[in-house]
């Protein structure tokens, strides 16, 4: 069995929802996860931002038009009458939820649950278009079985053992469809994977199920081996290994969410990217193997802020470094990358949220200086392969522009820097013309 992930474009109109229904029904049986229609996140986060502020007069007015064009979209859907009441009564109980929500006080709980909505109503709705379509289709509630820890880890035992079990009592189907992103928590709460995590949603139920391929189709072909927003000419990467992939990904490729890979790799079930508006394209197949062709690509990941503490106290000195990693664990905070000298110590982060907390108690080690509005740019390959040669031709590559840290020998699979969001696409375009193409 398949595991096949579509995003919120693809399920996007029911012009793109039917386009998708052609593309799954091959007759091979298999499970499909589905994101939220486009832009209903969106909608539902701006809904809850009103309701933080208690502006419940404007989180209402968004409501009623998100509802407005979710009738619409049943109207325009479904061919019987009875499918169209059927649509209606969906979009109805998942509006009186969100409607619940306008009065009284407003928490972390209400926002989850309004935002499980989108994912709750696209895949009812084409749940419903394929049985009305005559393919015998059951509805795998994700929240039966999606479940993530204290930590806001998923817990892959739980998720493996309540799959199956929600398998076997909905009983029988050629095509399987649920929902991607939603999930409940350690309180038993609705809750979620973050942005982007219905990509994550499938390579958990991939490895849950054993799956023979996790497939992830969005509106691109594939890995390319630069951003194409901000660089000419980049090219598709037919293949890719599952380190590559994970490399790319959490350093700011787009198309995967950057947890994808571990649980397919993991259970090493390969995962493969397609284009809904270009189906027949084989896409980028990431596996076990690489194809050993040195430098693949390289990706930006903007947001960083990078902090130097400088202190004499480091010189010949342990438990250091502890005490500095200490004050981001206390507050929480993931740290990119790292770079050491004897008096001094850079530090990369991507969240903002606690910083006056870290810089205050870093002060207490010596001086802090803090960058803002920096970007890492990360150059993935096997460096195996040119493990002699890989390092300088980057070097060579961004002559000239001003690179605040560097990261190299951590992994394997890709050289970092970092440099000033100002200079991204400048530093993007260079290893273009220096590295990938040249």
């Amino acid at each position: 069995m398949k595991v096949l992930k579509f995003g919120g474009t693809s399920v996007g109109s029911p012009k793109n929802m039917r386009a998708v229904l052609d593309l799954i029904t091959d007759g091979d049986q298999k499970i499909v996860v589905l994101s939220a229609m486009s832009g209903t996140t969106n909608s539902l986060v701006e809904i809850s931002n009103y309701l933080y502020k208690k502006n419940k007069y404007t989180a209402r007015i968004i409501t009623g038009n998100l509802e407005a064009k979710y009738k619409k979209v049943v109207a325009q859907l479904f061919s019987s009458e009875e499918n169209k009441k059927r649509g209606l009564e969906v979009i109805r109980e998942s509006f009186n939820t969100i409607k619940s929500f306008t009065s009284g006080n407003f928490s972390e709980v209400g926002e989850n649950t309004i935002l499980a909505q989108g994912e709750l109503i696209s895949t009812q709705l084409f749940a419903l278009l394929m049985s009305e379509k005559g393919y015998k289709t059951k509805l795998l509630p994700a929240l039966d079985f999606m479940l993530i820890d204290e930590d806001k880890v998923a817990d892959t035992q739980y998720i493996r053992k309540n799959i199956k079990a929600t398998l076997n009592e909905v009983g029988d189907a050629d095509y399987y469809i649920t929902q991607g992103f939603i999930c409940k928590n350690a309180n038993n709460e609705i809750d979620n994977l973050q942005r982007g995590g219905s990509d994550y949603t499938a390579s958990l139920i991939g490895a849950a199920i054993e799956a023979d391929e996790i497939q992830i189709w969005t509106d691109i072909d594939g890995f390319h081996n630069n951003d194409p927003r901000f660089v000419e000419n980049t090219k598709k990467i037919d293949k890719l290994s599952f380190n590559e992939a994970a490399e790319l990904a959490y350093f700011g490729a787009k198309i995967l969410h950057p947890q994808t890979v571990l649980p397919a790799r993991v259970s090493n079930i390969p995962v493969r990217l397609k284009n809904t508006m270009n189906p027949t394209d084989s896409g980028t197949l990431i596996s076990a193997d690489s194809d050993g062709q040195g430098i693949k690509a390289v990706a930006a990941k903007d947001g960083i802020t990078a902090l130097k503490i400088r202190s004499a106290r480091m010189l010949n000195a342990y438990g250091f470094l502890k005490n500095v990693f200490a004050v981001f664990e206390k507050y929480q905070t993931p740290i990119d990358m790292i770079s050491t000298s004897e008096v001094a110590v850079s530090i990369t982060i991507d969240s903002t949220q606690n910083l006056p907390g870290i810089k205050e108690e870093l002060t207490k080690f010596g001086t802090v200086e803090v960058d803002s509005e920096m970007s890492i740019v990360c150059i993935v390959g096997d460096i195996i392969q040119e493990e002699r040669g890989f390092a300088p031709k980057v070097f060579r590559a961004l002559n000239g522009i001003p690179i605040r840290m560097i990261s190299y020998g951590g992994s394997k699979y890709n050289i970092s820097v970092l440099v000033p969001t100002s200079n991204k696409k400048e530093t993007l375009q260079a290893l273009s013309d220096n590295l990938l193409n040249s």
